[in-house]
């Protein structure tokens, strides 16, 4: 059973009818138990770091994440959740996110237009990254961000996206993996990476 967390911020749906159309069984929750019990894991979410991290404090379920995430079960972050993974964001002003993986969201610069919204290339840096899995280099995703990741290691890296700068679109670390882009809404090939997750 795969555990979509449900903490009141994304269109959950989309994530699990795309998880279930590549043969994944799926179950929205903010239960703790369901969570703990889950043999795979994905944090979605649309939106700030600051309220997201309130909502998960409310919903006391802050430790029980950074616990599964960091045992050995497949995890997976879209867009918000995939940067909640990091230490720190700076929108709105310095804030904590989860701290499970180093490194710092950050605000794209002033001359390059945001948010970005719309159709992007990821190319693929980490060589093996199951994520990846029967992707083409530089296949398409849809992205809807104002911020990105700067992880801490840069061997963290899967794939690299240009807008205005380069930055990291998707990390592969050990069971953890995250995404920028929104595979929920980014027909076969989005469907193709929740599939190799499904599978992993």
């Amino acid at each position: 059973m795969i555990a979509v967390i449900d903490y009141g911020l994304g269109n959950l749906r989309s994530v699990q009818k795309a998880l279930e159309a590549v043969g994944g069984a799926t179950i929205i929750t903010s239960r703790k138990e369901d969570i703990i019990n889950a043999r795979q894991i994905v944090l979605p979410g649309v939106g700030a770091v600051r309220p997201a991290m309130a909502r998960l404090k409310e919903l006391d379920l802050i430790d029980v994440i950074r616990t599964q995430a960091v045992s050995g079960k497949p995890f997976l972050g879209i867009c918000l959740g995939f940067q909640l993974l990091f230490e720190s964001s700076t929108e709105g002003g310095m804030v904590d996110a989860l701290g499970i993986l180093p490194g710092v969201v950050e605000r794209f610069p002033e001359n390059v237009q945001v948010p970005q919204i719309g159709w992007n290339s990821a190319h693929i840096v980490q060589a093996g990254c199951p994520l990846f899995k029967g992707i083409e280099d530089n296949a398409f995703f849809y992205f809807c961000h104002s911020y990105y990741v700067r992880p801490g290691k840069e061997a963290m890296t899967a794939s690299v996206t240009e807008h205005g700068i380069e930055y990291t679109s998707a990390i592969c670390h050990k069971n953890i993996w995250g995404v920028q882009f929104h595979p929920e809404k980014s027909q076969a090939l989005g469907l193709g990476i929740l599939r190799n997750f499904v599978l992993c």
